[in-house]
């Protein structure tokens, strides 16, 4: 049942950054939790080093952050247009 949730929240971490990003009509179910599970790896390997607090909501919001990231760094790659 863990696995089944973990899925399902970097699915939809990996959604929200990428309607941040506007690349929601390139990105697949299966791009969307990668890219949620690496951004959130991303953004939690970042926040303690920019000094930002990963308690309560603020997990969610790092993990948003990290998968922006993530989506703008594969952008810069031409992964994504």
């Amino acid at each position: 049942m863990g696995l089944i949730i973990f899925l399902i929240i970097g699915g939809v971490i990996g959604w929200l950054a990428s309607l941040l990003m506007k690349t929601d009509a390139q990105m697949g179910w299966i791009a969307n939790i990668i890219v949620g599970i690496a951004g959130s790896a991303l953004g939690g390997w970042l926040a303690p080093r920019l000094g930002i607090p990963e308690q309560g909501f603020m997990v969610y919001v790092v993990a948003v952050g990290g998968a922006v990231v993530l989506i703008f760094l594969l952008k810069i790659l031409g992964i994504f247009k």
